[in-house]
C-alpha cells in the first residue's frame, strides 16, 4: 500500500478548495494531531547531547561570563572618566590625568573583544557539537525501526526532520543560544549594577519589565505554534516530491510531471503562508518588545536627568545608568527576537523527538537466547498466523506449517498474494506472527537477538535495492571484510565478474544512485554476488533471476545450483522452471500449503500445481 497522495484529477480541480481554505484545513489538521504543547521544554532533550562535552560548556561558560563581565566593566570605567571629567575633578583635569582613564577605558573594550570571541568560538563549538551527535543519533536510530512504523510516515517526511528540523536546531545552538545567554546575563548583572547606582530608578525600569515580557509570552506561544505547523506541512511536501523523484521515469512515462509540480507548488505554497504568518507575529512581537523597551529607558533617563540636576546623582553615575539602561533594554529587545528562535526550534525538536521516542515493534529481548553453533539452518513455522499492519481482517497466512531440514532446497510457489514472501519476512523477522511460532535451529525468533538470526541469511530480493558508490563497495555491502579473491568468486558465481571487467574502471567503476547505470538484468547479478558473500546457512531467494533474460538466467541458474550446495534454502518463484531441482515444492494458497512434493508428484496429483504447471508448460493436467 501507497501512501502517496492521490494525484490532482480533472473532477478534484473544478471543485478544489483555496490555499486559505487548504491552510485552515491543515491548521484543524494539525491541532487534532498533537497533543497540548510543551512549549520549550522539548529542548530539555539536548541535555543529554550536552552533558558529554563538559569540558566544552565549561570553557564556554567562562568566556561568557567574562564578556558580560567585560561589559558591565565598561559602564565602571565610563562612570570614572566622566566623574574625572565634571564636578570638583574636572576643574583641575589634565590631559595627562585624564589619559590613565581612558586607557582604562580601552583596555576594557579590548578584553571584551577577547572575551567575546573566545565565547562565540566555545559556545558554537559546543552547539555545532551536540548538533552532530544529535544527528548521528537520530540517523541510528531511525536504521533500528521496523517497517511498521514507515507505514504511517513517508520517508521523504523522515528525512525533512533529519535536515530541515535539526539545522534550525543547530541555528538556534550555534547562534542564537550564545547571543541570547550573552544578552541574559548582561541583562542580569545590568540589574543588579542598576540597584547599586540607584534602587529608586531601578524600580521603575523592573516595572516596566512585565509590559516588555508580555508579548514575548502570548506572542511567542502563536509564533511556535505557526513555526511546527509550517515544518509540518513542508515535510509533506518533502515526502510528496520524494516519491515522485524516486518514481521519476513512471511519472514521465504516465506524462504526470505537471500534475506532480503543481501538487509539490501546492504544499509549497501553504507552507510558505504559514511561514508568512509566523514572520507576521514574530514581527509584531519583535516590534512592540523594541518600542517597549526603549520608551521605557527614555522616560528613566528623564527621572535620571532629573536627579542629577538635583544633586541627588553625580552626572558619572547618571552615565553610568544611562549605559546600563540602554544595555539592559538591549539584551531585553535581543532576547525578543531569539525567543522566536527557540519557539522554532523547539518546534522543530518536537518532531524530532518524535523520532527518537518511536520504539521498533521487533527488538531484542533483554536476554537473548543465543542461536546454536555450529549453524545448521533448519526453519519451522508451526501454526503461524499473521496479518500485516493496517490489514487485521486480511492475514497473509492462515495456521501455516512449514518444516525445512538443514542443507534442503525448498521452492515455495502458488498465485499472487498466496503469502509466499510473507514467509521470508517473518523468518528475516521484519514482523511477528500474531499466533504460532517461527523457529530457526529450534530457537524461537522472538528469543533471539534479530541481528544474529538475520547474520545467519542472505536476501536476493526481487527487486534488491544497490546503492551508490562502485560495483565492490555493492558487494561488500554482504561482508564488508571480505578479501578481492573472495569478492572475484562471488561476482564469477553470480556470472557478474565478465559485465564488471568491461566497465571502464572494473570493480572501482561508480554505478550511480541505486547502481542505475546498470541494466536490470546486471543489477540482479550484482545483488546475488552481494548475497553470496556473506556465506550463510540460509539462502533465501524471492524472484532472484526475475530480471534476467533466457541465456543469463541459465547460467545464473546454474552457478545458484552450486551455491545452493551445502546451504539450506528457500526459493519463491513464479517460473516454475527454475524450481524444478528443488528438494521439495511447496504449494501455498490463501496463506496455507495446500500441496507439497517434487515436481512429478504434484503434476500427478491434478491439484493446484498442476493447473499452474500446465499454464506454464502446456503440460495435461
Amino acid at each position: 500500500m501507497s501512501d502517496a497522495a492521490p494525484e490532482a484529477t480533472p473532477e478534484a480541480a473544478q471543485g478544489r478548495p483555496s490555499v486559505g481554505a487548504d491552510l485552515a484545513k491543515s491548521l484543524r489538521e494539525a491541532g487534532a494531531r498533537r497533543e497540548r504543547s510543551r512549549n520549550v521544554g522539548a529542548l530539555r532533550r539536548l541535555l543529554p547531547f550536552a552533558v558529554r562535552h563538559k569540558g566544552h560548556a565549561f570553557l564556554a561558560l567562562v568566556f561568557l561570563v567574562a564578556a558580560t563581565s567585560a561589559t558591565l566593566g565598561l559602564s565602571c570605567a565610563l562612570r570614572l572618566l566622566v566623574d574625572n571629567l565634571t564636578g570638583e575633578a574636572g576643574r583641575t583635569a589634565t590631559p595627562a590625568t585624564v589619559t590613565p582613564w581612558f586607557l582604562l577605558l580601552g583596555a576594557v573594550a579590548v578584553g571584551l573583544a577577547v572575551a567575546s570571541a573566545l565565547r562565540y568560538f566555545f559556545v558554537t563549538k559546543l552547539g555545532e557539537r551536540v548538533v552532530a551527535d544529535l544527528r548521528k543519533a537520530v540517523y541510528a536510530h531511525i536504521l533500528t525501526l521496523d517497517a511498521s512504523f514507515f507505514l504511517k510516515i513517508r520517508t521523504g517526511e523522515v528525512l525533512s526532520r533529519l535536515t530541515t528540523d535539526i539545522q534550525i536546531v543547530e541555528t538556534l545552538l550555534a547562534t542564537s543560544v550564545s547571543y541570547a545567554l550573552r544578552n541574559l546575563l548582561t541583562l542580569l548583572g545590568a540589574l543588579a549594577f542598576l540597584m547599586w547606582v540607584s534602587p529608586h530608578l531601578t524600580g521603575l525600569v523592573l516595572l516596566i519589565m512585565p509590559v516588555v515580557l508580555a508579548p514575548i509570552i502570548l506572542l511567542g506561544r502563536r509564533v511556535r505554534k505557526l513555526t511546527t505547523f509550517s515544518q509540518d506541512r513542508f515535510a509533506s511536501a518533502v515526502g510528496s516530491a520524494g516519491e515522485s523523484l524516486d518514481a521519476l521515469e513512471t511519472v514521465q512515462a504516465f506524462g504526470r510531471e505537471a500534475a506532480a509540480a503543481d501538487r509539490f507548488g501546492e504544499a509549497v505554497e501553504q507552507a510558505f503562508a504559514l511561514s508568512l504568518r509566523r514572520m507576521r507575529a514574530r514581527s509584531l512581537m519583535t516590534g512592540l518588545v523594541i518600542g517597549l523597551v526603549f520608551c521605557g529607558v527614555v522616560g528613566v533617563f528623564w527621572l535620571a536627568v532629573r536627579a542629577g540636576l538635583r544633586g541627588d546623582l553625580t552626572w558619572g553615575a547618571i552615565f553610568q545608568f544611562a549605559f546600563l539602561s540602554v544595555t539592559a533594554g538591549s539584551s531585553t529587545g535581543a532576547l525578543g527576537e531569539v525567543w522566536g528562535d527557540v519557539q522554532k526550534a523547539a518546534g522543530a525538536m518536537e518532531r524530532i523527538a518524535g523520532l527518537l521516542d518511536a520504539r521498533p515493534t521487533i527488538s531484542a529481548p533483554a536476554n537473548p537466547r543465543p542461536l546454536p553453533r555450529p549453524a545448521r539452518g533448519e526453519v519451522a513455522f508451526e501454526g503461524v498466523t499473521f496479518a500485516y499492519p493496517g490489514r487485521p481482517e486480511l492475514p497473509a497466512l492462515r495456521g501455516f506449517n512449514l518444516q525445512v531440514r538443514a542443507g534442503e532446497r525448498v521452492a515455495l510457489v502458488g498465485p499472487s498474494g498466496a503469502g509466499k514472501s510473507t514467509v521470508l519476512r517473518l523468518l528475516l523477522r521484519f514482523y511477528d506472527p500474531q499466533a504460532g511460532v517461527v523457529r530457526l535451529d529450534g530457537v524461537d525468533l522472538r528469543e533471539a537477538d534479530p541481528a544474529e538470526v538475520r547474520a545467519r541469511m542472505a536476501l536476493v530480493a526481487q527487486d534488491s535495492p544497490l546503492f551508490s558508490g562502485s560495483a565492490l563497495d555493492n558487494v561488500r555491502f554482504g561482508r564488508q571484510d571480505a578479501s578481492p579473491r573472495e569478492v572475484r568468486d562471488a561476482l564469477r558465481a553470480a556470472q557478474a565478474e565478465t559485465f564488471l571487467d568491461a566497465l571502464p574502471q572494473g570493480l572501482d567503476t561508480p554505478v550511480g544512485e541505486r547502481a542505475r547505470s546498470l541494466s536490470g538484468g546486471q543489477r540482479q547479478r550484482l545483488a546475488i554476488a552481494r548475497a553470496l558473500i556473506r556465506e550463510a546457512p540460509l539462502l533465501l531467494l524471492d524472484e532472484a533471476t526475475s530480471a534476467l533474460d533466457a541465456e543469463n538466467e541459465r547460467m545464473v541458474q546454474r552457478a545458484l545450483d552450486e551455491a545452493m550446495t551445502g546451504h539450506t534454502t528457500l526459493v519463491i518463484a513464479h517460473r516454475l522452471a527454475t524450481v524444478l531441482k528443488a528438494d521439495r515444492i511447496v504449494v501455498m494458497d490463501e496463506g496455507r500449503v495446500v500441496e507439497e512434493g517434487s515436481h512429478g508428484e504434484l503434476v500427478a496429483r491434478n491439484g493446484l500445481y498442476a493447473r499452474l504447471a500446465s499454464l506454464q508448460f502446456g503440460e495435461a493436467a
